[in-house]
């Protein structure tokens, strides 16, 4: 019966928000206060109605409870437990509920904590949000239900995709659909304007506030799943520009961009419809990448779903969404007026530039992603659209980008002098020529090592010196400590933009690689180090068998020991699958990677042998930006949380 009961509160769920959808918005039309309060009420309901159903979906998994189809398809009696929980997301209908439940998290959260926005604003943002609510729990329960039961419930489960039974995709999905997710409600509050037929400076305060929530959700989801292909799938490398990969990387580029965009209107009150097409383009690019992943069009470890009965449904829900708001964009923008006229030398200028490369470089990600999806489903012909492309169309656009963006902060709104800009710019200009140098000189650097070296110097000194120059000086202690917290969120964010772009480049232009096949007691000389096979032996995990090796690692000047690696090749029994372990010792400044191929004892094993400079760098400084992102965000809620309480109090006064 418990089963039963998550399928129940889910519908109860699609009830609620049904009405939220519908009565809150006519009743702003009316300016029926009374009503308009019910969407708050509507969307906790949908909070407690989706947890409830999906606390019945992990409790089936946690119990094994093989008569819920969904867990007899993805899970296993000796699974570990933490895996079995990961399961209830680990595949379609399961991720699907977790899309629902954070849909409507962020509901009742803009319920709460906006209580100082207009009644009629709110009603129709939470209207918006109950109407994709809507959209999702018609396709959950309509051709995905995680509730369904089996008649004949087997004894035990198929077991999860090995590859996902690893801790970092226990949290790299709900990281990443809660940046997904959170963009519903950018995209809320664009539709929500439209329909006012307004767009003004504190509506951008409102909602800058979720895209930067968003925008360090996606950061941090994109960012662990780029760590997870890394050390799991044992190619060497973090980025692959699979299919997926691009589609969770198409709504961060619009949030970047859009992050940036909406500033200006609640500074200036300036580039209002562009910054309404913004977060529906990119929702629209969430609501695709969820296409992508379910549609049947590809096949993948990322892949949830091959029914292409299901992609259908998505598509018409995409089309009726995005189509939607952007007919009613079509409709409203025209009237909307902007602010203040700015020269192209200005802070809103060096904005339009980023925020024009940003949407370039998300054009040429989207037409290199979707043309072989396009053309394979059209004529069947099959080509491949990979890193050589993309390297040669996005890369160019970022290094302009972010060289523009050491620049901004030190020009003025409206007006600005480039050359008083750079003039206060010579210690980064020091520090990149410093680093421009020494990348000539190191060998095998290459055109694209220099100028991506350069282009982070560059950024990590113009930002440091900018958030300096804002409370250096007399009294400089007080004025750091009153520095606004978005002051801080940006450059903590820029900086670590910096040392993203270090690592990047160091790591694929001084990647050092070796492809040996070694027996016990072989050794191998890369990189300053001496990597020796000691032995290979079997190993036993709770639900797999493996085979280990050893190997140490020492310095090859002076022997000292650096560290002992034990790459794995495993075998599930359950699922038939054989998956690979790379062995990773990290020095901060580099990793020393290893994996162990095929082999057997007497003929060798085939090594793979790493040497990857500053790629700890990526994910450092990418948690870094998430977190410049939660500080901004916070800043922006403790304002604002002072404001209406300071309105509070004037009116009882």
């Amino acid at each position: 019966m418990t089963v039963e009961t998550g399928h129940f509160a889910l519908i109860v769920a699609l009830i609620l928000a049904v009405m939220q959808s519908t009565v809150p918005l006519w009743a702003a039309a009316r300016g029926n206060r009374e009503l308009m309060n019910l969407a708050r009420h509507t969307a906790w309901g949908q909070l407690i109605c989706v947890t409830l159903a999906f606390c019945v979906l992990m409790y089936a998994f946690a119990s094994s409870d093989f008569s819920v189809t969904v867990v007899a398809m993805n899970s296993h009696s000796a699974k570990p437990f933490l895996y079995k929980l990961a399961a209830s997301w680990g595949h379609h209908e399961g991720s699907l509920l977790l899309w629902i439940l954070i849909l409507s998290l962020f509901g009742a959260c803009v319920a709460t904590f906006c209580r100082g926005m207009p009644d009629p604003l709110r009603a129709r943002v939470l209207a918006v949000q109950g109407m994709i609510g809507v959209g999702f729990m018609l396709f959950t329960l309509l051709t995905s239900n995680p509730f369904d039961r089996l008649i004949d419930a087997p004894l035990d489960g198929n077991g999860l995709n090995p590859l996902l039974q690893d801790p970092g995709l226990v949290f790299h999905p709900p990281l990443l659909y809660f940046g997904y997710v959170g963009m519903s409600t950018a995209f809320s509050f664009a539709v929500a304007a439209l329909i006012e037929g307004r767009v003004t400076p504190d509506w951008a305060r409102w909602a800058r506030t979720w895209v930067l929530i968003a925008w360090a959700g996606l950061t941090m989801g994109i960012s662990l799943g780029s760590w997870w292909a890394y050390y799991e799938l044992g190619w060497g490398g973090f980025w692959f520009w699979d299919p997926v990969e691009n589609a969770s990387f198409m709504p961060w580029l619009m949030a970047t961009a859009l992050l940036h965009c909406i500033s200006v209107v609640a500074k200036r009150d300036a580039f209002k419809s562009w910054t309404l097409l913004l977060a529906i383009l990119g929702f629209s690019m969430s609501l695709l990448g969820t296409f992508i992943v379910r549609s049947g069009l590809l096949t993948s470890v990322h892949a949830f779903a091959t029914d292409p009965e299901r992609g259908v449904f998505i598509l018409v829900l995409l089309g009726i969404t995005v189509g939607g708001a952007l007919l009613l964009f079509a409709i409203r923008a025209p009237t909307m007026e902007g602010g203040g006229g700015f020269e192209p030398v200005s802070r809103e200028g060096a904005l339009l530039i980023n925020n024009l490369l940003l949407a370039t470089a998300t054009a040429t990600v989207l037409i290199g992603t979707l043309y072989p999806l396009v053309l394979e489903a059209v004529t069947g012909e099959k080509v491949s659209v990979g890193p050589p492309f993309f390297n040669a169309t996005f890369v160019p656009l970022m290094m302009p980008m972010l060289a523009v963006m050491a620049l901004a902060p030190l020009l003025s709104w409206r007006k600005a002098s480039a050359l008083a800009a750079f003039k206060q710019l010579w210690v980064a200009g020091i520090a990149a020529a410093g680093v421009l140098l020494l990348s000539v000189w190191i060998s095998g650097a290459g055109v694209a090592g220099i100028i991506g070296m350069t282009v982070a110097a560059w950024l990590a000194a113009a930002t440091a010196y900018s958030w300096v120059r804002r409370w250096w000086g007399k009294g400089a202690l007080r004025r750091l400590i009153s520095l606004p917290m978005e002051v801080h969120g940006m450059s903590i964010a820029h900086f670590a933009a910096a040392i993203v772009v270090a690592g990047i480049t160091a790591t694929s232009v001084w990647q050092s690689e070796a492809v040996k096949l070694m027996k016990a007691g072989d050794s191998v000389d890369l990189a300053g180090y001496t990597w020796r096979l000691d032995r290979v032996y079997d190993a036993v995990g709770p639900n797999y068998q493996a085979v280990r090796g050893e190997m140490t690692v020492t310095r090859t000047d002076d022997g000292s020991q650096v560290s002992i690696l034990y790459p794995e090749r495993r075998f599930y029994p359950v699922a038939q699958q054989n998956t690979t372990e790379a062995a990773i010792h990290t020095t901060g400044l580099a990793d020393l990677y290893v994996v162990l191929g095929e082999g057997e004892q007497t003929g060798g094993w085939a090594m793979r042998l790493y040497h990857n400079p500053l790629v700890p760098w990526l994910w450092f400084g990418a948690a870094f930006m998430a977190l410049g992102g939660l500080v901004s965000a916070a800043g922006r809620i403790r304002v604002r949380r002072t404001r209406t309480a300071n309105t509070a109090a004037e009116a009882v006064a």
